[in-house]
């Protein structure tokens, strides 16, 4: 399956784990795989992405006349060093994002990832996407999520005991 979205990767435990960043041409989606780059992430795909499912988990890569490239709105077409292929465990879509959404996946070939919705141009957008993987299931099995329901509720005159 080919998508026209970007995909990036970070490392953290268990190795790369990618996000999928989709929304409609000129959204800002190579802006946001551009700026994430200086957060530490990998290109994975701009533009195109070729999804596969294996052993119960999504994958992604760039189509092989796109690896290594990136389009820089106003700049031109640039090679930048990527990884070949990783394991998708995050998916964005560009958007304006609820203060405090519900939890929310995305299905591509019958397998799903934590979703979230995201302003691209943001200046946390890069860091935001650094913490959803972190937090909503890539690397802590859905640990936010479900802490998230389980936070008490301040008590009248302080939480102090």
């Amino acid at each position: 399956m080919i998508l026209h979205a970007g995909l990036i990767a970070a490392f953290g435990p268990g190795g790369w784990r990618g996000v999928l960043i989709e929304g409609p041409s000129g959204a800002g989606k190579s802006d946001l795989a551009l700026r994430a780059l200086d957060h530490g992430f990998r290109l994975v795909a701009d533009d195109r992405v070729i999804l596969w499912a294996s052993a119960g988990a999504l994958y992604g890569r760039a189509p092989d006349s796109l690896a290594g490239k990136m389009e820089v709105r106003g700049l031109d077409v640039v090679t930048e060093p990527g990884l070949p292929f990783c394991r998708i465990g995050l998916s964005v879509e560009l958007g304006t994002p609820e203060r405090l959404p519900e939890p929310a996946w995305k299905t591509h070939l019958g397998l799903s990832v934590p979703l979230i919705v995201l302003s691209p141009l943001e200046s946390s957008a890069p860091a935001k996407l650094a913490r959803a993987l972190q937090h909503l299931g890539a690397w802590a099995e859905g640990a936010y999520q479900d802490g998230r329901a389980a936070v008490p509720l301040p008590r009248p005159g302080g939480d102090s005991r």
